[in-house]
């Protein structure tokens, strides 16, 4: 009895330890209760393991995989609305798609309210179909059923069996409140709330440096630097009260910054929240907005008009800062910043339209970060007037300041052209002219440096003194920089400021190696799906298993199986860091025959490909499907990417293994399953 206890223990065990690895990071419940009359509301809630996180709903074409709701239709009932989230997600750059997504961590919620239309019982039945990421793997899109069975006069929720019926996709409403707000529903926000903090807490504090260098940058201009030695004469006039004085320079600066932060808050509570903040980062209306402000603010930077706000309010201001006391510190910080504006109001908006495609905070955080970095030399100086003398003194260097910044701001307006762009799929600034203009700016830029270009405003340069050519150099070397780009080079430096490169590009011009003429890149005949795929970086091989498998046995070459996903961030993540290595791209290419496995692919299959999954006993029609399921079958495994290196016949020589953004890993990856086929 002992001994039968412990086979089935250890029997248990291993089971546990297989299933083990089937992630199903999100599960999901369904409720119902009734409203009024005939009308009920369904809850869905999906509870989400730690450190993953799933798709909110509005996703914008070209990303993830969205949670969508798929409804049978039904004589029965009728769907009121639209389905309203109880939980607001968070928004964040997705910086393999280089877009803004939707995200759910630790719990969502959704409501959707049913009216239903006849007497006795109603079931409403469906799926929920919906998509989960770690920072290192993700699941393929999965779906998951439900039903509710109703009554005229109330709800309760029942588990029933559904039957294949027409399907009803329903719009999700983000910009509504839903009605919901139970004391459980309250209780849940704070650790949500906690969780979208700490994962926007890099990007926040990465915005509020920029908006401290960009403040600092505004005193380096003409209408602002030559500023310091007056205001500091302001705070003089008390030298015989030397407490007053510093007092009073202490509330200038605070003012100044109280006064940035205060249009940091206005943006934020007329922007709307972060749903609004994802409309905003992808639309075309707006990011077109975006692309004329910039542009108009370099060309105000070039001296082509100034923006000025009217001199009657400077004037009125400044009577008001000669009354003195802590009202005149004031007044003086609102003249300053007034007067300012025409060098320091593009940067300003600027900040204010980096900061219109995130959370509510970041344009108060960006305005407080401005207003504390322009005011600290203000004040500083008034502090300790004898600092003055260590200043250096105006000239036309404080024109070059505002140029050099025109050119940046130039460079970045291409940005919002790109968003319009890829969102919408008219490729009309495609990779290639984008980088081309970059270049074209950043030569010029280094030739103004060296004063072979001069704007309205610039004095005569007699010399080039050494920061200048220093600035010229990198200006030109960060063109030369850009130029291999132009040839499929993956830039990873700047990867998510440009569009993706095109998987069409040459392998040699991305990589330096180029897989037809390393001796490799074998392939037996023409790879299934060919026309809708394809492999990065010039790459070939097959995606379709069987079609592989037997290219390999022909050959007699190991296989390289990636199971991989359209809306995969992780998936290009690898491609963009490890895959454009010219020591992988060598070894994938002479050593190997690839397999690429799309997990979440639609296009649906010849009949004659259908398979029965010896999974669930589910036919599978699409590609996706298919091959999902051979990831379950082979190595009880549904996340992405997965790695493995098998023999002609199926049987694992390395790995499986996930994303691995070590490039001397990964190869060492590729070094192990190549010597273990050698050595059979």
């Amino acid at each position: 009895m002992k001994r039968i206890a412990v086979f089935l223990g250890l029997q248990v065990f291993f089971f546990l330890l297989a299933a083990g690895q089937i992630v199903n990071p999100v599960s999901w419940a369904f409720s119902s209760r009734p409203t009024s009359g005939n009308e009920a509301e369904l809850l869905f809630t999906a509870k989400i393991k730690q450190g993953w996180h799933m798709y909110g709903v509005n996703i914008p074409d070209g990303g993830p995989i969205p949670t969508s709701f798929h409804f049978n239709t039904s004589s029965d009932y009728q769907l009121q609305g639209e389905i309203v989230p109880v939980i607001k997600p968070v928004v964040k750059m997705d910086p393999n798609f280089n877009i803004q997504v939707e995200l759910f961590d630790g719990k969502a919620e959704f409501s959707q309210k049913v009216r239903i239309l006849k007497n006795g019982k109603v079931t409403v039945s469906g799926y929920v179909e919906f998509m989960s990421c770690s920072d290192k793997e993700c699941t393929p899109p999965a779906q998951e059923e439900f039903a509710f069975e109703l009554t005229g006069t109330g709800a309760a929720e029942t588990a029933i069996p559904i039957a294949n019926q027409g399907l009803q996709s329903v719009r999700v409403d983000t910009a509504s409140k839903t009605a919901v707000q139970s004391a459980e529903e309250n209780a849940s926000a704070g650790p949500v709330q906690q969780s979208a903090s700490s994962g926007q807490g890099r990007s926040l504090w990465g915005f509020f440096l920029l908006s401290l260098l960009a403040g600092l940058g505004g005193i380096l201009t003409p209408c602002v630097y030559p500023m310091i030695p007056m205001t500091v004469s302001f705070f003089m006039r008390n030298q015989e009260n030397r407490r007053k004085a510093v007092f009073q320079a202490f509330i200038f600066g605070l003012s100044i910054t109280l006064v940035y932060t205060l249009v940091g808050v206005l943006v934020a509570v007329f922007k709307g929240g972060a749903d609004a903040a994802n409309q905003i980062s992808t639309h075309w209306l707006s990011n077109s907005i975006f692309f004329l402000l910039f542009v108009l603010f370099a060309a105000s930077f070039f001296g082509m008009f100034e923006m000025i706000l009217p001199s009657s309010l400077a004037n009125r201001l400044d009577r008001q800062a000669d009354r003195g006391g802590m009202a005149g510190a004031f007044f003086m910080a609102l003249t300053t910043v007034i007067v300012s504006f025409s060098c320091t109001g593009p940067i300003v908006g600027s900040l204010l339209v980096e900061a219109a495609s995130g959370l509510a905070l970041k344009p108060v955080l960006g305005m407080f970060g401005f207003g504390l970095a322009f005011s600290l030399p203000f004040t500083v100086f008034a502090m300790f007037p004898s600092l003055l003398k260590n200043l250096p003194k105006s000239g036309g260097w404080l024109n070059a300041v505002k140029v050099v910044l025109g050119f940046i701001m130039l460079a970045f307006s291409l940005k919002f052209l790109s968003n319009i762009s890829e969102s919408y799929h008219l490729d009309f600034l495609p990779r290639e002219v984008y980088l081309s203009v970059w270049i074209v700016l950043f030569v010029l830029l280094g030739a103004y440096l060296l004063g072979k270009i001069r704007f309205v405003h610039d004095s005569e340069l007699t010399h080039i003194g050494f920061p200048r050519f220093l600035l010229a150099v990198a200006s030109f070397a960060f063109a030369v920089y850009l130029i291999p780009g132009l040839l499929g080079a993956p830039l990873k430096e700047v990867g998510s400021l440009i569009p993706p490169a095109k998987s069409s590009a040459p392998a040699m011009l991305n990589t330096g190696v180029s897989p037809s003429k390393s001796g490799g890149n074998e392939l037996c005949d023409v790879p299934l799906y060919s026309d809708i795929l394809s492999l990065p970086y010039g790459l070939k091989g097959y995606f379709d298993y069987d079609q592989g498998m037997a290219c390999a046995r022909a050959l007699n070459k190991p296989v390289f199986l990636d199971f991989k996903g359209h809306a995969c961030s992780n998936c290009k993540k690898m491609e963009a860091e490890v895959w454009s290595d010219p020591a992988v791209i060598e070894r994938l290419s002479r050593n190997f025959v690839i397999i690429a496995l799309y997990v979440d692919d639609r296009y649906q299959m010849p009949q004659e490909k259908w398979i029965t999954s010896p999974v669930d006993g589910k036919v599978k029609k699409t590609i996706g499907a298919r091959n999902a399921d051979l990831q379950i079958e082979k190595f009880r495994s549904n996340t992405q990417p997965l790695y493995a290196i098998t023999d002609a016949e199926g049987n694992l020589l390395a790995g499986p293994q996930g994303a691995e953004f070590n490039i001397s890993n990964f190869i060492a990856f590729l070094d192990q399953g190549l010597e273990r086929f050698r050595q059979k």
